[in-house]
């Protein structure tokens, strides 16, 4: 009699985490969606503030390497020759 008892309590324990597994899947879907919908919006209105203030630079690009400094070393030039 007892195995039986316990099989139905870990059945309806089963059942119940089911469906709460189902609840925070659909909560978690309805999250992922306002978060798009978020950065979608944010993007929209930052090229809207580009556009109406034309002065800022539309990307933060690092300044160039001053001249006589080298910016770029080819792997190639470094590579060890085969004597």
């Amino acid at each position: 009699m007892l195995p039986w008892v316990v099989a139905a309590v870990a059945l309806g324990v089963a059942v119940g985490a089911w469906i709460r597994v189902g609840r925070v899947r659909r909560k978690l879907d309805a999250l992922n969606q306002s978060y798009w919908e978020l950065r979608y919006d944010f993007t929209r209105l930052r090229s809207q503030v580009t556009r109406l203030d034309p002065g800022e630079p539309e990307s933060q690009a690092p300044a160039p390497a001053p001249p006589g400094q080298l910016a770029f070393v080819p792997l190639s030039s470094i590579r060890k020759k085969d004597a």
